[in-house]
C-alpha cells in the first residue's frame, strides 16, 4: 500500500519535468526570445541568490501573514453568515438576495471602492483578501447545513435534544465537510487575491512587490522566481488545509474513491 501511494504520489510530478524540459531546450536553443523567458538554471541562481540575501523568505512570510489573516476573517464572517442563512428561514431571505447579487461582482470590480473607503495600504489588502475567502465559505457552508438529512433532525427532537444541542451534534458534524471544503476553496482564492492586491494595491513586502521589482527592472529571472513561488506556496497552503480537513473528518468511513 504504500510503495503504490508514492507511486501514485511520483506521477503528479511528470507533467512538471516535462515542462521543466521544454522549457530548458526551448531556451538552449533559443527556439524563444531569451530575454522574456530566462533559462531556468538562471531562475534557480536567482532564486539561491536572493535566499542567501535573506530577503526572499521574508517576501514569502509577509505574503503568508498577509494570506491568512485575511482568510481567517473572511472565513469567520462567512461561516457565520452561512450558518445563519442555512438555519433561518428569515436570516436567508434577509441576507439570500443581497448576497447571491453581491457575489456576481468581480471581486477586483471592488478596489475602487475600498481604496476610497479604507485607503490602499494594509487594511484593504486584508478586507480584500477577506472578501475573496467570504464567497465560497458562506455558500458551503449554506449548503452543508441544509444537507443535513431532516430524520437527523427529527430523531433528535424525539430524545428532547434543544436547539443548540441539535445544531452541535447534528447539523454541525453534518455540514462540517462541506464546511471544510469551503474553506479550503477560500484559502485557495485568498492566496489569489493576495497576489493580486500587492500588484494593485500600495507598494510593500511580499512576493508580488518582488515580481513588481523584476518587471520594472526587466530581470525576468526575478519574475519567474515569483511566478514558481506563488505557485509552490500556494500548492503548500493547499495541501496543508487539506490535510488539516482529512485529520478532522478522519472517522468518515472511506469512499469508493479513496478506495480506488
Amino acid at each position: 500500500m504504500t510503495r503504490s501511494r508514492a507511486l501514485a504520489g511520483t506521477r503528479g510530478l511528470v507533467v512538471p519535468l516535462l515542462l521543466l524540459a521544454a522549457w530548458e531546450l526551448a531556451t538552449r536553443y533559443h527556439l524563444v526570445n531569451v530575454r522574456l523567458l530566462v533559462r531556468p538554471s538562471l531562475v534557480l541562481g536567482t532564486f539561491v541568490r536572493e535566499l542567501e540575501q535573506g530577503e526572499l523568505l521574508s517576501q514569502i512570510a509577509a505574503s503568508v501573514v498577509r494570506d491568512l489573516g485575511g482568510a481567517a476573517l473572511g472565513s469567520a464572517v462567512g461561516i457565520l453568515i452561512g450558518t445563519l442563512m442555512g438555519v433561518s428561514r428569515l436570516w436567508d431571505r434577509l441576507l439570500g438576495s443581497s448576497f447571491h447579487a453581491a457575489k456576481q461582482v468581480a471581486i477586483f470590480a471592488w478596489i475602487p471602492l475600498m481604496t476610497v473607503w479604507i485607503g490602499n495600504g494594509e487594511p484593504a489588502k486584508v478586507v480584500f483578501i477577506a472578501l475573496a475567502a467570504f464567497y465560497p465559505v458562506v455558500l458551503n457552508t449554506f449548503e452543508g447545513i441544509r444537507s443535513v438529512a431532516p430524520e437527523f433532525v427529527e430523531v433528535a427532537r424525539v430524545f428532547r435534544f434543544s436547539r443548540w444541542q441539535v445544531f452541535r451534534g447534528v447539523i454541525l458534524p453534518g455540514a462540517l465537510p462541506s464546511i471544510l471544503a469551503g474553506i479550503q476553496l477560500g484559502l485557495v482564492y485568498s492566496w489569489l487575491a493576495t497576489i493580486g492586491a500587492e500588484y494593485l494595491l500600495a507598494a510593500g513586502p511580499g512576493i508580488g512587490n518582488l515580481m513588481i521589482d523584476g518587471r520594472e527592472a526587466f530581470q525576468m529571472d526575478k519574475v519567474l522566481v515569483g511566478i514558481v513561488l506563488v505557485g509552490l506556496v500556494g500548492s503548500g497552503i493547499s495541501a496543508f488545509a487539506a490535510a488539516i480537513g482529512s485529520w478532522q473528518l478522519r472517522w468518515r468511513p472511506a469512499t469508493a474513491v479513496d478506495q480506488f
